[in-house]
């Protein structure tokens, strides 16, 4: 988890995984036309996705496309806020059970 996170850390990371959130299955080439910076930088960045199990490589002949893998996002959401999400939600309908069983009597 700790490489999810680093991998998350970056603003240029979080940018191409909102790029193939928008549009899986994209080329380097694809994925470069939206930032601003060498083609190397953008393939640096793409092996800390891959590294971190964020993106998922395939290759369809010369083409390496490059796809969204958000199962380590889910592990995240499952440990660190889905937790908490919870609690809030049973805070919530105690409370409106409470607030039910006063206006009932």
């Amino acid at each position: 988890m700790d490489k999810v996170f680093k991998a998350l850390a970056d603003s240029t990371r979080r940018q191409l995984l909102d790029l193939l959130f928008q549009i899986n299955g994209q080329s380097l080439g694809e994925l470069c036309e939206h930032l601003d910076m060498t083609r190397q930088s953008v393939t640096k960045h793409l092996v800390i996705l891959e590294e971190a199990d964020l993106i998922v490589v395939e290759w369809q002949g010369r083409n390496k496309l490059h796809y969204l893998n958000a199962a380590p996002i889910a592990d995240i959401y499952d440990r660190w806020i889905g937790k908490f999400e919870r609690q809030r939600m049973d805070a919530l309908r105690d409370l409106k059970r409470k607030l039910e069983e006063e206006n009932n009597g």
